[in-house]
């Protein structure tokens, strides 16, 4: 029996999650501009193409999480990053891989402390984040649901 010749006239689709992946390496600040046109071009692409609603909070609050994560990466880690946004399951994962193998920690609050809050903004705007060490360095996942009644609060205006 010819099994090849059993699926003849049958198509199998798979639908692919759209995703997008750039890697970065130079001037900190050049790059955190390119990583949010990058953010928005795809949130644009994917409300265009494939018909997804992408609210104005929802982009701007995946373009926060990609400039926080984006940013920390730069900071903290020697060599280049890989950004990856993907829609999947009703969320953009913003994905970011660095060379540094240290998982990062969120701090307890202090008012008085300027600066290094980004992974608390992420967790609180974020419906997940998952941070997992790699081979080399890490990977740090973050979902934002594409609905906004599923945004953090720390996502809506007051």
């Amino acid at each position: 029996m010819d099994r090849a010749g059993q699926d003849r006239g049958q198509q199998f689709l798979v639908e692919r999650c759209p995703s997008v992946s750039a890697a970065f390496e130079g001037s900190e600040g050049e790059e955190i501009g390119l990583a949010r046109d990058l953010a928005r071009g795809f949130l644009t692409e994917v409300q265009a193409v494939h018909g997804l609603p992408v609210s104005v909070d929802v982009m701007g609050t995946v373009l926060l999480v990609v400039s926080e994560m984006v940013t920390n990466a730069r900071k903290y880690a020697p060599g280049p990053c890989l950004l990856t946004l993907e829609v999947n399951e009703g969320a953009v994962e913003v994905t970011v891989w660095d060379s540094a193998p240290t998982l990062p920690m969120a701090r307890a609050g202090d008012p008085g402390r300027v600066g290094q809050h980004g992974l608390e903004i992420i967790m609180a705007v974020c419906r997940s984040v998952e941070m997992h060490r790699e081979p080399v360095g890490k990977r740090i996942k973050a979902a934002i649901s594409l609905s906004d009644d599923q945004l953090g609060d720390a996502a809506r205006p007051l």
